[in-house]
Protein backbone atom coordinates (compact mmCIF):
# COMPACT_ATOMS: atom_id res chain seq x y z
CA UNK A 1 0.00 0.00 0.00
CA UNK A 2 1.30 3.49 -1.11
CA UNK A 3 1.69 6.48 1.65
CA UNK A 4 -1.22 8.31 0.16
CA UNK A 5 -3.71 5.45 0.29
CA UNK A 6 -2.50 4.82 3.54
CA UNK A 7 -2.64 8.34 5.10
CA UNK A 8 -6.35 8.54 3.10
CA UNK A 9 -7.93 5.50 4.67
CA UNK A 10 -6.28 6.47 8.05
CA UNK A 11 -8.13 9.90 8.00
CA UNK A 12 -11.25 8.18 6.73
CA UNK A 13 -11.21 5.82 9.34
CA UNK A 14 -10.60 8.10 12.09
CA UNK A 15 -13.06 10.13 10.75
CA UNK A 16 -10.94 13.43 10.62
CA UNK A 17 -10.90 15.79 7.94
CA UNK A 18 -7.77 16.93 6.32
CA UNK A 19 -7.70 20.32 8.09
CA UNK A 20 -8.22 18.35 11.82
CA UNK A 21 -5.45 15.62 10.81
CA UNK A 22 -3.04 18.58 9.53
CA UNK A 23 -3.76 20.29 13.09
CA UNK A 24 -2.86 17.22 14.92
CA UNK A 25 0.01 16.40 12.88
CA UNK A 26 1.57 19.49 13.09
CA UNK A 27 1.91 20.22 9.09
CA UNK A 28 -0.38 22.27 6.71
CA UNK A 29 -3.41 21.39 5.04
CA UNK A 30 -2.05 21.69 1.65
CA UNK A 31 0.73 19.39 2.88
CA UNK A 32 -1.42 16.50 3.97
CA UNK A 33 -3.96 17.42 0.65
CA UNK A 34 -0.17 16.90 -1.36
CA UNK A 35 0.41 13.60 -0.10
CA UNK A 36 -3.24 12.09 -0.22
CA UNK A 37 -3.00 13.27 -3.43
CA UNK A 38 0.40 11.67 -4.47
CA UNK A 39 1.81 14.92 -5.56
CA UNK A 40 4.67 14.33 -2.73
CA UNK A 41 5.53 11.94 -1.17
CA UNK A 42 6.29 12.10 2.67
CA UNK A 43 9.35 11.20 4.36
CA UNK A 44 8.85 7.74 6.87
CA UNK A 45 9.04 9.64 9.68
CA UNK A 46 6.40 12.09 8.96
CA UNK A 47 4.11 9.27 7.22
CA UNK A 48 4.75 7.64 11.05
CA UNK A 49 3.70 11.23 12.57
CA UNK A 50 0.33 11.59 10.68
CA UNK A 51 -0.49 7.80 11.00
CA UNK A 52 0.29 8.42 14.51
CA UNK A 53 -1.96 11.79 14.61
CA UNK A 54 -5.09 9.37 13.30
CA UNK A 55 -4.42 6.95 15.97
CA UNK A 56 -3.61 4.60 13.79
CA UNK A 57 -0.33 1.77 13.84
CA UNK A 58 1.55 0.44 11.24
CA UNK A 59 3.24 -3.09 10.72
CA UNK A 60 5.74 -3.09 8.66
CA UNK A 61 7.50 -6.99 6.74
CA UNK A 62 10.28 -6.69 5.15
CA UNK A 63 10.20 -9.33 2.33
CA UNK A 64 12.60 -9.73 -0.55
CA UNK A 65 11.63 -7.26 -3.09
CA UNK A 66 11.06 -9.15 -7.04
CA UNK A 67 13.20 -8.35 -9.21
CA UNK A 68 12.22 -7.56 -12.96
CA UNK A 69 13.13 -9.53 -16.05
CA UNK A 70 15.01 -7.09 -18.29
CA UNK A 71 14.07 -9.05 -20.96
CA UNK A 72 10.49 -8.78 -20.58
CA UNK A 73 10.26 -6.04 -18.13
CA UNK A 74 7.78 -7.77 -15.88
CA UNK A 75 8.19 -8.46 -12.49
CA UNK A 76 8.60 -12.30 -11.95
CA UNK A 77 5.03 -12.42 -10.58
CA UNK A 78 3.40 -10.82 -13.52
CA UNK A 79 5.14 -12.66 -15.71
CA UNK A 80 3.57 -15.79 -13.85
CA UNK A 81 0.62 -14.43 -14.25
CA UNK A 82 0.68 -14.05 -18.09
CA UNK A 83 2.02 -17.80 -18.39
CA UNK A 84 -1.13 -18.99 -15.97
CA UNK A 85 -3.38 -16.69 -18.40
CA UNK A 86 -1.86 -17.65 -21.20
CA UNK A 87 -2.29 -21.64 -20.21
CA UNK A 88 -6.16 -21.44 -19.30
CA UNK A 89 -6.35 -20.15 -23.12
CA UNK A 90 -5.67 -23.68 -23.78
CA UNK A 91 -8.55 -25.87 -22.05
CA UNK A 92 -6.99 -29.54 -21.32
CA UNK A 93 -8.86 -32.32 -22.98
CA UNK A 94 -8.06 -35.86 -21.81
CA UNK A 95 -8.85 -39.52 -22.85
CA UNK A 96 -11.12 -41.08 -20.40
CA UNK A 97 -8.17 -44.14 -19.68
CA UNK A 98 -4.57 -43.49 -20.98
CA UNK A 99 -3.06 -44.78 -24.05
CA UNK A 100 0.08 -45.89 -24.12
CA UNK A 101 2.85 -48.03 -26.13
CA UNK A 102 3.72 -51.48 -24.59
CA UNK A 103 7.37 -51.37 -23.83
CA UNK A 104 9.25 -54.73 -24.16
CA UNK A 105 7.53 -56.66 -26.30
CA UNK A 106 7.64 -57.57 -29.99
CA UNK A 107 5.22 -59.12 -32.06
CA UNK A 108 6.38 -61.78 -34.02
CA UNK A 109 5.00 -62.64 -37.73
Amino acid sequence: MDAETLIRTARTEARLSVRELARRAGTSHSTLVAYEQGRKDPTVGTLNRILRAADVGVDVTLRPRVRRDPLTELDRGDELLEVLNLAEMFPARHDESLQMPVFGRRDVA
